[in-house]
């Protein structure tokens, strides 16, 4: 999932506006094989996609009518909580990790039924994501993580002639693209601005530090944490990284023209790569996140949710079990290119033969998911500015963590 605005954190306030309380079901569900019509809401792609998932479904479940509605990722956040608010959630929606810890504690999401869906069929990090308090909300649908992609043919021509493995291989790597083989970045890090704490996971969950603890104890500040940011501030302070990046930028141009040797990225960006810079194939690779401690990525993607106050609760449950199971996950990619959240997807077919697609599925068995926290966005929002004190040479990483510290400290209370 991708945030396009900081308003989940707005969410809360705004629905006990509206008078919102966890009145929780009326009590009343129709049986899965009566004839009735299904609510889904969808975000983004996957939106327009699942309409024809549901053609599908519908055939081979003739007394259900799937209703699918796609919603843009700019707006989702703003009607989810309207619908909470005027008690008209859909009976299935998509929800990102951000989104889960609030609108659990709004008291609008049915907890999952672990008798139907069983945890150890999907990477724990996706099934983490839909956890609030121990409690299970989502049914992962599909994950994300990111790797680094470099060029292998500008690492040849600088006398390298394999991945990175650790941060200093990585940063000798960067060094030697721009000394030896004269691109003009050495990677491709976000400076600042919105979300830039997604290019500081593979840093931060590498060095062993973390946001916020298992405990709900802000931990920024930790000396795993500004070992992290000090490496990530050492490519600007070296003029290795960009210390000017235009909002909206897209990384893909440059590097298909040399100019940024390597980057963190998803993997939307195997096929935006293979179509769109189609004069370097075969000269690029994907590797797992270069280790400190060791290689953890973030974990991102979506969960499928059902509403509490859903008279279909049966159905709902069994069209996501449909979509989440080894078969339906297998289609969803070859129809997305989502990667599967369930983990029995990916033992055949081009999941399992593709090398790229497998560097992020053995990624995604270390990465960590963000917790589902309310204030989450706003607690990210300090971590991006305590970045770019430090991208900017404003601040050193251990006094924009302090402040990010004592700030973070007053979200989690």
């Amino acid at each position: 999932m991708s945030r396009t605005a900081r308003t989940a954190s707005v969410g809360i306030a705004v629905a006990l506006a509206f008078g919102i309380t966890a009145c929780g079901s009326s009590g009343a569900d129709v049986a899965a094989d009566k004839k009735q019509t299904l609510t889904v809401w969808a975000m983004g792609a996957e939106g327009e996609r699942l309409a024809d998932v549901a053609k599908v479904y519908e055939k081979s479940h003739p007394n259900i009518t799937v209703k699918v509605t796609p919603v843009g990722w700019d707006v989702a956040h703003q009607k989810l909580v309207s619908a909470a608010a005027a008690g008209t959630m859909p009976d299935v929606a998509q929800m990102g990790g951000s989104y889960m810890g609030e609108f659990s504690e709004l008291g609008v999401l049915e907890p999952v039924d672990t008798k139907t869906f069983d945890k150890k069929d999907f990477f724990p990090s996706g099934w983490n994501q839909g956890e609030v308090d121990g409690t299970a909300y989502g049914v992962p649908w599909y994950v994300d993580t990111r790797v680094l992609y470099y060029r292998t043919d500008l690492a040849e021509k600088a006398g390298i002639d394999k991945a990175p493995t650790n941060w200093k291989e990585m940063q000798d790597l960067a060094t030697a693209y721009q000394k030896k083989a004269g691109t003009k970045w050495g990677l491709s890090i976000q400076p600042s601005g919105l979300d830039t704490v997604q290019n500081f996971y593979s840093f931060l969950y590498s060095a062993g530090g973390e946001i916020v603890n298992d405990k709900g104890e802000a931990v920024i500040d930790s000396p795993e944490a500004v070992k992290a940011l000090k490496e990530y501030g050492s490519y600007f302070d070296k003029g290795l990284s960009n210390k000017s990046v235009a909002p909206g930028y897209d990384v893909v141009k440059d590097f298909g023209n040399g100019r940024v040797p390597m980057f963190f990225g998803g993997p939307w960006h195997v096929t935006l790569l293979n179509e769109g810079q189609p004069q370097i194939k075969g000269k690029w690779a994907v590797a797992n996140v270069p280790a400190d401690k060791s290689s953890v990525s973030m974990a991102g993607g979506s969960s499928l949710v059902v509403s509490k106050d859903s008279e279909h609760k049966a159905a709902a449950t069994e069209f996501i079990k449909y979509l989440t199971d080894a078969k339906g996950q297998a289609d969803w990619y070859e129809r997305t290119k989502d990667l599967p959240a369930n983990t029995a997807a990916w033992t055949s077919g081009a999941l399992a033969d593709d090398a790229n697609l497998q560097v992020f599925k053995k990624q995604m068995d270390t990465a960590k998911a963000a917790p589902s926290l309310a204030k989450w966005t706003e607690i990210t929002d300090k971590v991006d500015q305590a970045i770019a004190k430090v991208t900017q040479g404003k601040a050193s990483a251990q006094d924009a963590l302090k402040t990010a510290q004592s700030q973070i400290e007053g979200l989690v209370k």
